[in-house]
């Protein structure tokens, strides 16, 4: 899907039809003949087809003619059901001389984000202060999701201290593996930044340089908070596996208890229901003296494991 904007301060961006200097071109998940048609406008072909591959890693290059691809792992939710649930995916920055051009294999929030705002205080020629606001709504993005993954997390862990299955254990799992693509992406966009940072790109208006310092400082602060997350996941996981088994032992220890009581009843009756000679077996009351001594042992069993708390 390719889809052409154009917008400024004070007019706000709106949707034209085809590309024009100071253009925004959005391409999401796009077809040969999409790719073909950027082409033409002269950005080489390698810099639309890298960002399609989900595994590319963030970084930088740049073209004789000046043309610069800026490429960085952005957040992404999958869904809750799947394995993980929460990763990361490449998205693709593209500037030319006379626009600039953004792909990526999905639709995403961080470029939802910018046009569900409308880049308040952004105009689409201003493509350096453009790049900086992406890479500001990546790092704020992934504080959010990080935010839904404590949350969530909190969740199991109240079902986790009641329970005796591995279901809670293998949802946090999940989680653990989404704050590893997190770190991840984090550390390489840090990377990238910070080459960024060096370069003369963005130091023509000391408002750039400012808002750069604003990109790296929230996006120290995302790998910061997703690595003490991650500590106190994997520390949460450690605990409560002990918890699950330790449940299991109580309940196992209640039935090997329940199991010891009632086969005090079993051993006494059969023991009367053999072949043998029956105290005052000829009055009424008989039974009634075997069931008084199983019960006795019975009740004294209970207490003596209660008193041990083995019951």
């Amino acid at each position: 899907m390719k889809i052409i904007y154009k917008g400024n301060e004070e007019t706000g961006i709106t949707r034209i039809e085809e590309p024009v200097d100071g253009c925004w071109i959005n391409l999401i998940d796009p077809t040969t003949d999409e790719i073909d048609s950027i082409k033409a406008l002269g950005v080489p072909a390698d810099f639309l087809t890298y960002p399609l591959d989900l595994d590319e890693r963030s970084r930088t290059e740049k073209e004789d003619d000046g043309t610069i691809l800026i490429l960085l792992r952005i957040p992404f939710f999958q869904g809750e059901k799947l394995d993980v649930p929460y990763t990361s995916i490449p998205l693709g920055i593209i500037l030319t001389d006379k626009m600039i051009i953004t792909v990526c294999k999905r639709h995403n929030v961080v470029l939802d984000e910018m046009l569900r705002t409308r880049i308040r205080g952004i105009s689409t020629g201003k493509r350096n202060r453009m790049v900086l606001r992406i890479l500001l709504l990546t790092a704020t993005q992934f504080l959010a999701y990080l935010r839904e993954i404590n949350h969530n997390t909190e969740i199991v862990e109240d079902k986790l201290q009641a329970s005796m299955k591995n279901t809670e254990v293998l949802e946090l799992l999940k989680y653990q593996k989404s704050l590893v693509y997190f770190t991840t992406a984090l550390k390489a966009n840090e990377l990238m930044m910070e080459r960024l940072q060096k370069t003369p790109l963005f130091h023509r208006y000391p408002e750039d340089e400012d808002l750069l310092e604003d990109v790296l400082t929230e996006n120290q602060q995302a790998i910061e908070m997703v690595a003490i997350s991650g500590n106190i996941l994997s520390s949460m996981m450690d605990a409560f596996a002990s918890i699950i088994s330790n449940n299991l032992n109580v309940v196992m220890k209640f039935l090997a208890s329940i199991t010891i009581v009632l086969s005090i009843p079993t051993i006494i009756t059969s023991f009367f229901g053999m072949n043998v000679t029956i105290p005052y077996a000829t009055t009424n009351w008989a039974y009634l003296a075997i069931i008084g001594i199983f019960t006795f042992f019975s009740v004294a069993t209970i207490i003596i494991f209660i008193k041990r708390d083995w019951f």
